[in-house]
């Protein structure tokens, strides 16, 4: 089973380079799946104007960049988004990737680790929305890092020190679990549909 982690913040100096190492490093170590990262940086994709909407395109889009991306997603079983929270919502580059492709999200599990004023909290409600809409199961579990970790690791001298995420280990654990279950009921499923 394959478990993507989707960075999906792409501005400059981005605090998701520290959260993509962490949360990479410990869901590599979690032994239950094998682990992708995919930065949306590596997927510039135009803004959505697709003629059809990608429900009804069946994984056919009008823009090369928008193929590869769904021909990325489509090899998953899951997914982690990586998401701030941006004046009370998630990032638009990161809607935008959603909205530009549709069919390879389909019934399969998605949750979120998230950082903000109150730890991405609003932007993985709404995200949980969208999942919803696009036939997939959102987990219970998230991770949400409060300003009170993300002052002190923005303030580090060493940008590779991630101790200060430790305690949020045990939280990614039980994510990375009940990932596990849902990923395998949901593969099952999506097989005997052929």
């Amino acid at each position: 089973m394959l478990l993507q982690v989707i960075t999906g913040t792409t501005r400059q100096g981005r605090f998701s380079e520290r959260v993509a190492a962490w949360a990479l490093g410990r869901l590599h170590e979690h032994g239950g799946f094998d682990v992708e990262s995919v930065d949306l940086r590596d997927h510039p994709l135009p803004f959505f104007d697709a003629e059809t909407p990608p429900a009804r395109a069946g994984g056919v889009y009008e823009h090369d960049a928008v193929s590869r991306f769904g021909e990325t997603i489509a090899r998953a079983d899951g997914f982690v988004v990586l998401t701030g929270e941006y004046n009370h919502g998630y990032p638009a580059v990161l809607k935008n990737a959603m909205d530009s492709t549709f069919v390879e999200w389909r019934r399969k599990p998605i949750s979120f680790v998230g950082w903000g004023n109150v730890g991405g909290a609003r932007a993985i409600e709404q995200l949980r929305q969208v999942a919803v809409e696009f036939e997939m199961a959102p987990l219970r579990w998230a991770v949400h890092i409060l300003p009170d970790v993300l002052i002190a690791l923005r303030q580090s001298e060493d940008p590779d020190d991630l101790s200060l995420l430790a305690p949020l280990d045990p939280r990614l654990a039980m994510l990375a679990d009940d990932m596990v279950w849902w990923m395998r009921a949901l593969a099952t499923a999506r097989a005997a549909d052929g």
